[in-house]
């Protein structure tokens, strides 16, 4: 296709480039639509089951942290278990009060150190019972999550796949028109096309109006369109008018 410097186009004939780019691309959009919300549905909740795992890796180091915890303690339970045995025995042999006194204050420490230790592995295994069933509750969101998410990323691959052949030919069309259309109309056009809500840069006039805002256009304006002589745009919202016999 000739590029658009090797010969100036009529104003007629960048009207009618400009209408074909519009169709063009608004049934772009049209395909984009059909995946309505799907990819970033299918990223929040791709995020959403990565915050699950991460908060089941957490649980799970909770989880070994109050097992080591509960195991430190049973372990310090029966080495103050020897010691007093050891005192006992010792407190057999003592040569005065003194050192029966002495062995007795160990007993007594060894003890309060007994029970603050089975205090520990009772609040750790409170801990523990809690973690675990938070664990069984985070497994099982996980997993129905990545069902919902799995069943997302199908249907959006579906829709992809479907619309991926036409959409890629629409794109090259689109490409093709845009190389006939000056630098400074087609930079116009996409600045027009971005700032409407619907997408639509190039509009025919409908019932004496215009087909993006619907407001009234004067019959002398409207004769001027016809001529295809210059390029008119709506003097309420800014886009680029047509007449009917354009398409």
């Amino acid at each position: 296709m000739a590029k658009k410097d090797e010969k100036e186009l009529t104003i007629e004939e960048k009207l009618k480039a400009l209408y074909e780019l519009q169709a063009v691309d608004s049934k772009i959009d049209e395909l984009r639509i059909l995946t309505g919300e799907l990819p970033q549905e299918v990223k929040d909740m791709s995020d959403e089951v990565e915050g699950l795992k991460t908060r089941l890796q957490n649980i799970e180091n909770d989880i070994k942290e109050c097992e080591t915890q509960i195991s430190d303690h049973r372990v310090r339970i029966e080495n103050a278990n020897a010691a007093i045995s050891r005192y006992k025995e010792q407190q057999d042999n003592v040569r005065n009060n003194r050192e029966y006194d002495n062995l007795s204050k160990e007993i007594e420490f060894q003890q309060l150190d007994i029970e603050l230790s089975q205090k520990k592995i009772k609040n750790f295994t409170a801990e523990l019972e809690s973690r675990r069933e938070e664990k069984g509750k985070t497994v099982t969101e996980i997993e129905e999550k990545t069902v919902d998410l799995n069943q997302k990323k199908a249907d959006l691959e579906s829709i992809l796949e479907e619309t991926k052949a036409e959409t890629e030919t629409l794109m090259i069309r689109s490409t093709q028109l845009e190389a006939n259309i000056d630098d400074r109309l087609l930079a116009a056009f996409k600045r027009i096309r971005k700032n409407a809500h619907n997408g639509l840069a190039v509009v025919k006039i409908e019932r004496d109006s215009c087909g993006g805002c619907h407001s009234k256009i004067p019959a002398q304006r409207q004769l001027d369109i016809r001529q295809h002589k210059k390029i008119i745009v709506c003097e309420f919202c800014g886009r680029i008018l047509v007449d009917a016999d354009m398409e």
